[in-house]
């Protein structure tokens, strides 16, 4: 073949690699070279072999192959040659000019300094941007000081700001100045490797001790305390020393951190998996206790089944989330380490299934699979995350004042940038000079934040057309970093009308699909088939999936991370995932005037046949589409399946029923919340499948008068959280048959246990009252009885959940009347807050803010034996007779729920 590619010399990687002993190294020239020769002979894709041509020397050379060898499969079609080529001559570049590039080992230097892509972000220019300003901030700096002034620099341009969970580019998060935590370890890993630092992104999927996830760096340097090797530390997070987060003791209590390493590597972690492109290695032990868990799976008779799929689960955010998955071994057998706490493992295999509640470390658990389609039945669980432990190292108080004066300027440079955001006078000029509604457009220019430039372009340039309702159809992360040109490009390429019926804008207009990277497949698809076939899919739709069938090969093996392969990419090179298979479906019929979505609770693709001709009614003189009107159109549309594997009869996929949650409220469990209190999964091949509903779903507004189910089984989890972290979890798993209405109890379990005093707090602690203007006693503020007290820090991740928590039971804790004062350890430290207080606009009026200026709070509850360690926040809920009957220390979801009930028990 034409592209195959020449094998690289052991010489030239040599060459690359420096002086560096070549028995750290995993991978050989030859293994590279082969692995990268297999993808070449089976892609339709050139980009590999056009990249390689680009180098410009033998190590770049190297470099692309290892990249192209290794890299998900969108990767390749979604990315010019030109742009690896840049991205792999300027981590040469870097390796040769910074101090450290000989020290790093190759296998390092490989696996986590060359890969340009971190986890699922869009990929861009970051490091062809930033290096020279990065490269001159370390200059002369040893490996662990370059490592804290890197995560200084990306302090000054990124904080914390949560968000939906698609990932925005390294660029992106700094034009918007934030960035959720998976966003902020993104950008963090993407700073260190730009400078030749070796750096991954260490993910847990889920805490088991809280509903939540979280996601951090690890890195590699030469010069740390207990000497070469990996430390820890939280992105655009700066702390005077390695090895030191908010989340050292939320760490300590988790069941699986870990990480995807490209290429195939060989370290000496534990490892999880190999796929054709990652390893996923498990890092648990660089903070928490393990244990081993060994399962054997056996049929009904006790005999080993073989090949079962097997997945260790945590009970997060209302379900048992699949953390491992595994296939059991020729005995049956398979493994897990964790840390030591409780998990759920559920195997399955044709059509038989089974679960346990496995304690860590237990090496005698038999799984049988016993249960089979059609059961109805339910259990319960009461499952225990791990104690935890104290990991934080020593920091000295003169270093500790110095990092909060560093990170108060930081602060005051990345203020002063998003100080030049349009504020409420800049978009009231706007709207008098473009002949606008201000009430319509300044919501989008506050979450368009550094993207402002792009919105009010988009704006200006298409007064005639509805752009409004786009945007109304695009999530809040897209309007802060979507691309002009790419929104150009759907504008009129689809001829937008100057009215568009919402349904319409949502499901035929709209860029967005469902949580991919915007791309212009609009102009290209129109284009794409010939007038005849429009015509013909235009008529009948599932002639555009039978194309697709006919004519689109489906390969996951290059993709086990499911990126989304852009959908004009998987139709002009004939080939895609079996997930990114639906967005070229959607975005095809949505050219062709077909409403089509990727439904976001099943993930089924379908289009709406009976609203075709509705959609596109008037000619439209410029092209044989069509063009759509404002024409009122049904939102309750009759959705029709489609699939891609067979040409199965997709009529019968969609009977349904109509299934209803009975639920009887009780005080303060008034509306139980879709993931946080329970959820629906259906059961597929014996495995659970997230049914995802919105993230604001409740009973009384979505399950209680029912909703439409598909035919099959289906598991309701659901779940009560203590404050101890543990939780009393309840299954129902039953059976939906078409046309057969059901109604399902929800259990929401109890915990029967009254409140109890576990530790005493002086109620006569003073402390500087803000709104007071004076130092007074806690009881001064609070008056005779219970009330809500702690210490919180300033724009600190776990303090900021627990106001976005209590702002979100606003109204009930108002109801309960009772006062919550919540106390910073230092006057700067409220100044800090002050500056970033607009993110926290709801907060209930009973709360107040405070100075602990004698310490006397700090004093109080350190020594009090309630708590192990000084790590905040803590939050107590105490009364005036000096008792304490609740404590939450450190990084908690759901802190106003937890309140709540507390407060619940003691009425």
């Amino acid at each position: 073949m034409k592209h195959l590619l020449k094998p690289f010399s052991t010489l030239a990687f040599t060459a690359l690699f420096g002086a560096v002993p070549m028995s750290v190294l995993a991978q050989t020239p030859a293994e590279i070279h082969q692995d990268l020769q297999t993808r070449i002979q089976n892609s339709k894709c050139t980009s590999a072999s056009e990249a390689i041509a680009l180098a410009k020397n033998d190590e770049t050379r190297q470099a692309l192959e290892f990249l192209y060898a290794y890299m998900s499969s969108p990767d390749w079609t979604d990315y010019s040659p030109e742009y690896f080529a840049a991205q792999a001559e300027i981590a040469v570049r870097a390796r040769k000019e910074m101090a450290w590039g000989k020290i790093v080992p190759d296998r390092e230097w490989l696996h986590f300094v060359l890969p340009v892509r971190v986890n699922n972000e869009n990929l861009d220019a970051f490091r062809t941007t930033c290096y020279e300003e990065l490269k001159d901030r370390v200059e002369g700096m040893g490996m662990m000081d370059a490592v804290i002034e890197a995560n200084r620099w990306c302090h000054e341009h990124v904080t914390y700001k949560p968000s939906d969970s698609r990932t925005s580019s390294p660029l992106a998060s700094m034009r918007t100045s934030s960035g959720r935590c998976g966003e902020e370890s993104t950008y963090g890993v993407a700073t260190f490797r730009a400078i030749g630092i070796p750096a991954r992104q260490v993910y847990t999927p889920r805490w088991a001790h809280t509903d939540d996830n979280h996601a951090w760096v690890e890195v590699w340097v030469n010069d740390g305390p207990q000497g070469a090797g990996w430390y820890f530390l939280g992105a655009c997070e700066p702390e005077p020393v390695l090895n030191l987060g908010w989340f050292n003791q939320p760490a300590s209590r988790g069941m699986l951190m870990h990480t995807n390493v490209y290429g195939r590597y060989d370290g000496p972690e534990d490892k999880i998996e190999q796929t054709n492109i990652f390893c996923e290695i498990n890092v648990t032990n660089n903070y928490a206790k393990t244990a081993r868990s060994y399962v054997t799976v056996v049929d009904e008779n006790g005999k080993p089944v073989s090949g079962a799929d097997v997945h260790f689960k945590i009970y997060n955010y209302g379900e048992y989330y699949s953390a491992v998955k595994q296939v059991s071994d020729a005995q049956g057998k398979c493994s897990i380490q964790t840390g030591i706490g409780d998990l759920v493992v559920w195997g399955s295999k044709d059509g038989k299934y089974g679960f346990e509640k496995v304690h860590a470390g237990n090496d005698n658990v038999v799984l049988k699979l016993t249960h089979k389609s059609g059961e109805a039945y339910s259990t319960d669980f009461n499952i225990v995350p791990p104690a935890g432990h104290d990991n934080v190292p020593y920091v000295s108080p003169e270093a500790a004042a110095n990092n909060e004066r560093c990170k108060a300027h930081e602060d005051s440079i990345r203020n002063a940038y998003v100080a030049t955001f349009p504020d409420e006078a800049h978009t009231r000029a706007f709207c008098a000079a473009e002949g606008y509604n201000y009430d319509e457009i300044r919501p989008l220019v506050e979450k368009s934040r550094g993207n402002y430039a792009s919105l009010y372009r988009i704006l200006k340039n298409f007064k005639g057309r509805d752009v409004i309702a786009l945007f109304h159809t695009m999530s809040d992360k897209d309007i802060r970093d979507f691309d002009y040109e790419v929104l150009e490009d759907h504008i009129l390429a689809e001829d937008l009308p100057a009215k568009a019926d919402a349904f319409a804008a949502k499901y035929v207009y709209s860029p967005r699909i469902a949580n991919e990277m915007l791309s212009p497949w609009r102009s290209y698809f129109k284009t794409a088939f010939s007038k005849k076939q429009q015509k013909k899919f235009k008529k009948n739709p599932e002639l555009l999936a039978e194309w697709i069938r006919q004519n689109i090969v489906i390969e996951d093996a290059y993709n086990p991370a499911h990126l989304r392969q852009l959908p004009e990419n998987a139709h002009r090179y004939g080939k895609t995932d079996s997930q990114s298979v639906g967005f070229l479906f959607v975005a095809a019929a949505r050219t062709l005037g077909i409403p089509a979505r990727i439904d976001f609770v099943t993930g089924k693709v379908q289009y709406a046949p009976e609203l075709i001709q509705a959609t596109a009614i008037v000619k439209n003189e410029k092209s044989d589409l069509g063009s759509s009107v404002g024409a009122e159109l049904s939102a309750d549309a009759d959705w029709k399946d489609v699939v891609f594997t067979t040409t199965t009869d997709n009529e019968a996929l969609a009977a349904q029923a109509n299934v209803s949650l009975n639920y009887t409220p009780r005080e303060y469990m008034e509306n139980p919340r879709y993931y946080y209190h329970f959820s629906i999964s259906k059961l597929e091949d014996g495995q659970p499948v997230l049914q995802e509903y919105a993230e604001d779903g409740t009973w009384s507004d979505n399950f209680k008068n029912g909703i439409k189910l598909d035919e099959g089984d289906y598991i309701l989890t659901s779940g009560t959280r203590l404050a101890d972290g543990s939780v009393l979890a309840h299954s129902e798993v039953f059976p939906v048959k078409a046309g057969e209405d059901k109604n399902v109890p929800l259990v929401m379990r109890q915990d029967e246990t009254g409140v109890q005093v576990i530790g005493t707090f002086n109620s006569e602690n003073t402390y500087y009252d803000i709104n007071a203007g004076k130092v007074q006693s806690l009881l001064a503020t609070t008056g005779r009885g219970y009330f809500v007290t702690g210490l919180i820090r300033a724009n600190h991740e776990p303090s900021n959940h627990i106001l976005h928590d209590i702002s979100a039971l606003r109204a009930d804790l108002e109801a309960w009347g009772r006062p919550i004062v919540l106390l910073f350890r230092t006057q700067e430290e409220l100044d800090r807050f002050k500056k970033n207080s607009f993110e926290f606009t709801n907060l209930p009026s009973t709360l107040s803010f405070g100075v602990d200026t004698e310490g006397q709070f700090a004093k109080d509850i350190f020594s009090s034996g309630i708590v192990d360690s000084e790590e905040l926040p803590i939050v107590i809920i105490g009364d005036t007779f000096n008792r304490i009957v609740f404590k939450s220390q450190g990084y908690t979801i759901g802190m106003g729920e937890q309140i709540k009930q507390t407060v619940g028990k003691i009425k």
